[in-house]
């Protein structure tokens, strides 16, 4: 194996990793909505999740691990991307905002200010804010 390989194998199970936490927060209150679905359906393509690997995890979404991303930018990108589908349906329940915590806590933010950062990018995406704007936000908050 080549180390390009290697390298497409990781990014592509990092891929997975993020889809499939993002399939267990859709999951969360026992049902996809049409809203979860059409973000899920653009999410797949962005990260390059074939058919058959979109349908395995939607099968079983816990079959891969979440893999942090090292930068704090990454992280910031996945936590606004489960952001989104968090709010995808438009309606924030205790155990989506729980599920959200334990993500963000598994992308590598601390658990003293995990709170603060969760609800951070809540309200940030109850704005409709874009990626750029969330970034900017994230990234500046304490500043």
């Amino acid at each position: 194996m080549s180390f390009s390989d290697l390298f497409d194998n990781e990014f592509k199970n990092r891929n997975k990793g993020h889809f499939s936490a993002i399939v267990r927060v859709a999951l969360s209150d026992g049902q996809i909505t049409i809203e979860e679905k059409k973000f899920l359906d653009k999410l797949a393509v962005r990260l390059e999740i074939s058919q058959a690997e979109y349908e395995e995890i939607l099968e079983k979404p816990t079959k891969y691990p979440i893999n942090p991303p090292v930068l704090h930018t990454q992280r910031l990108d996945r936590l606004y991307d489960l952001s989104r589908m968090v709010l995808a349906d438009h309606v924030l329940g205790t155990k989506e905002k729980a599920l959200l915590t334990r993500f963000a806590l598994a992308l590598g933010f601390t658990p003293s200010n995990v709170s603060y950062i969760v609800d951070k990018a809540l309200s940030l995406l109850d704005l409709n804010v874009d990626l750029d704007t969330f970034l900017y936000e994230m990234t500046h908050m304490n500043k």
